[in-house]
């Protein structure tokens, strides 16, 4: 037993020994390999291909894998992000390598067009702050290189910076138009530079431009530029291998490629620092953290839908990013839904208070004015108007039904189904103002009603309607004589001048216009609709006015123009003056249809008849009397449309004239439109040229227009 134990013993020793002396000839043979020394490998202009680069034909131990090259009839060529690229140079003492698009180099016949997309962002730049830097073989200087990018439009682009390029023998589908856009910089071009019609083919990047960057470029520049190709480095791996993972090195000697091993370095952002302590640290996400808030608010702001990238490779970066597109624009919109809520119910609270300080007001005026007009309910004006069923018309601010009193007269309703625009002034103005008022030249207001939202005046009715449809003469009314529509003239100025300074307060009425001027059945005249009048005290000469009112074509010019001279009764005179020339001419002031320039506004060519002492041959199968009374008129309203008001007549001097004798009345100054305005005068005006049409109101888009209140 003894004997076998020793030769078991003995027997395995021996085996041990065998087993070790093989791996020691293994471990000999494979370091007398590594270090073996590798052949000098060139492939065409590459010559001298070393550490780190090497061909596949090289020995498994020279070089690094990740700089293996291919070797072919046309050069040297590299894979880089599943791309194919020749080398054209490499500089092993700056550790920067040259490399071309293959398309570029194997396409010769389609214009050296890109086949591989290349672009900033396909590197994980050292320079943004990656901090596994040296894992990735290459790096890229964002500040040096020329981006390319190819588009493909519908149509020809009329644009410098669109470069043609000649795809004649390339095989692309269609019509298109092929262009190169050089992007010199990072930030010279955005998407929006894009031209309408044109999309993205490709974008590569080349060398930088050493020729004027501000000089136009040549597609054969372009050209040039991308055979050279772009430089990449592989510096970061060469500090990896030689100063340690963690820090960087700088080149200090290109002729010896010397390099120097730095501090170990941090990634804050957008910088690369040897501060390291917390409080940099701190600071350095902080910005990170920022920056990705503004970036990802940014994108949110203009419907960006693309997938943003980290730049700084921090998650604080992408944590902003999140917070900015998500976070603060769901508070933003729960903000503004909370404020728009706010806003509604303030408003709601402000329009039921408004509306009930607005039936407050006409209350107290109601109860401590002693007004004659008799006050009724709604339910009583329904029973006037059978249901408000006779509609006589529509103003501005409500219908006009026709009723009749339990008494037996017919009177005239204005239901006021919009007074409460200018918190129910229109109202208290129709009362205040006709309520205190008793003439024959002016409308009598019978009563009014107000309930809440519901509110009626009540007016005499006037059988005849309004004057407008008689010096406008349609189908079915007989014309009036110019004896009666003088009469009308001399019952509206007396009406007008009764406003003026027939009551203990001045009224101005500030809408003058035939529309406003009703005819009772004997044809007396009525001044009506009180809506835009105004009190003032009676020995006031000018009025505040805090906006133009009245109907274009009928406002004086004082309204307008500031400098001519303050607002006043004047105002009215100017109003009834163009109403009284179209009474006498039976037509509209302005022609703007008119075959000659003399004939486009009436009261210019009225008064060049005068002026000329010319007949005035507007007025057919009229009698002598008729014809003298119309030039008084015409003459007492060129009086009253002067330009500025203090050339213009009372109201009370108008009557005066228009009762005078024609014989008495001087020519007065040509009208004008404008301050300071200059005419043009044809030279001859023959009389057949002297002619004049019916023709719309001055400004006027609609029937009786107001610019305070239709009426």
């Amino acid at each position: 037993m003894k004997k076998q134990a020793q030769f078991s013993c003995s027997y395995a020793q021996k085996l041990a020994s065998i087993f070790a002396s093989i791996l020691l000839l293994f471990h000999e043979k494979s370091l007398a390999k590594h270090h073996q020394p590798c052949p000098i490998s060139s492939c065409g202009k590459i010559k001298n291909i070393t550490y780190p680069f090497r061909l596949k034909t090289d020995p498994n131990h020279c070089g690094d894998t990740r700089y293996e090259l291919d070797c072919d009839e046309n050069g040297a060529s590299l894979t880089m992000f599943s791309g194919k690229y020749y080398v054209q140079h490499i500089d092993y003492k700056r550790f920067k390598i040259s490399l071309s698009d293959a398309g570029a180099v194997e396409d010769t016949n389609c214009s050296f067009i890109p086949r591989y997309f290349l672009y900033d962002r396909s590197f994980n730049n050292v320079l943004f702050g990656e901090e596994d830097f040296g894992s990735e073989p290459f790096v890229l200087d964002p500040i040096s290189p020329t981006r390319i990018a190819y588009f493909s439009c519908s149509n020809p682009i009329n644009d410098p910076r669109y470069v043609n390029v000649d795809t004649s023998h390339c095989n692309i589908k269609g019509n298109s138009h092929v262009y190169a856009v050089l992007e010199p910089s990072l930030f010279e071009y955005s998407v929006e530079d894009i031209k309408v019609g044109c999309d993205f083919m490709v974008a590569t990047l080349a060398k930088e431009r050493s020729e004027n960057t501000k000089e136009k470029v040549s597609y054969d520049e372009i050209r040039g530029m991308i055979i050279d190709g772009v430089e990449v480095s592989w510096l970061p791996v060469i500090c990896e291998s030689r100063c340690g993972k963690g820090t960087s090195c700088k080149v200090v000697d290109e002729k010896s490629g010397e390099v120097q091993c730095d501090k170990r370095f941090c990634h804050y952002a957008y910088q690369t620092t040897d501060k390291c302590e917390l409080q940099h640290q701190i600071f350095g996400y902080t910005r990170a953290y920022l920056r990705g808030i503004f970036i990802g608010l940014g994108s949110r702001i203009t419907f960006s839908t693309r997938q943003l990238d980290n730049p700084v490779g921090l998650e604080y970066f992408d944590g902003g990013i999140f917070i900015g597109r998500n976070v603060i624009p769901l508070f933003i919109a729960a903000r503004i839904v909370f404020g728009v809520m706010l806003l509604l119910v303030l408003f709601i609270y402000k329009w039921r208070r408004r509306h009930v300080s607005m039936y407050d007001n006409i209350e107290n005026f109601l109860l401590e004015s002693n007004l004659n007009p008799i006050r009724y309910e709604y339910k009583e004006i329904k029973k006037m108007t059978g249901g408000l069923r006779l509609k006589l018309g529509q103003g501005g601010f409500g219908a006009v039904y026709k009723g009749k009193l339990r008494s037996g007269p017919d009177v005239a309703i204005k239901m006021l189904t919009k007074f409460s625009v200018n918190n129910g002034q229109d109202f208290i103005n129709e009362v205040a103002t006709i309520g205190r008022i008793h003439h024959v030249n002016v409308v009598r207001l019978v009563g009014y009603c107000v309930e809440g939202k519901k509110s009626a005046l009540i007016y005499e009715f006037m059988p005849n309607g309004s004057l407008d449809k008689y010096i406008f003469p349609k189908e079915g009314i007989v014309p009036l004589s110019y004896e009666k529509i003088y009469e009308i003239s001399l019952g509206i100025a007396r009406g007008i001048a009764y406003l003026h300074q027939g009551c203990d307060m001045q009224i101005l009425h500030f809408d003058i216009k035939p529309h406003n001027i009703l005819l009772d059945e004997d044809f007396v005249p009525k001044v009506s609709d009180f809506g835009l009048a105004k009190l003032y005290p009676a020995n006031d000469s000018i009025v505040p006015l805090t906006a133009a009112r009245g109907t274009l074509g009928y406002m004086a010019p004082e309204l307008f123009y500031k400098n001519i001279g303050g607002v006043s009764y004047k105002a009215d005179v100017y109003s009834f003056g163009m109403l009284l020339m179209e009474m006498a001419g039976k037509r509209k002031n302005s022609n703007p249809n008119a075959e000659h320039s003399s004939q486009h506004y009436f009261p210019f060519w009225i008064y060049d008849q005068f002026k000329q002492e010319k007949d005035i041959d507007i007025m057919e199968n009229v009698s002598e009397e008729g014809v003298t009374v119309a030039k008084k008129m015409f003459m007492v309203a060129l009086w009253c449309i002067q330009l500025k008001p203090s050339d213009r007549p009372s109201m009370n001097k108008v009557v005066e004239m228009l009762e005078g004798k024609t014989e008495s009345l001087e020519l007065p100054p040509r009208p004008s439109f404008y301050p300071n305005e200059s005419y043009k005068h044809h030279d001859e005006m023959n009389s057949d040229q002297t002619s004049w049409s019916d023709s719309s109101s001055i400004g006027q888009t609609s029937n009786n227009y107001s610019l305070d209140n239709d009426s």
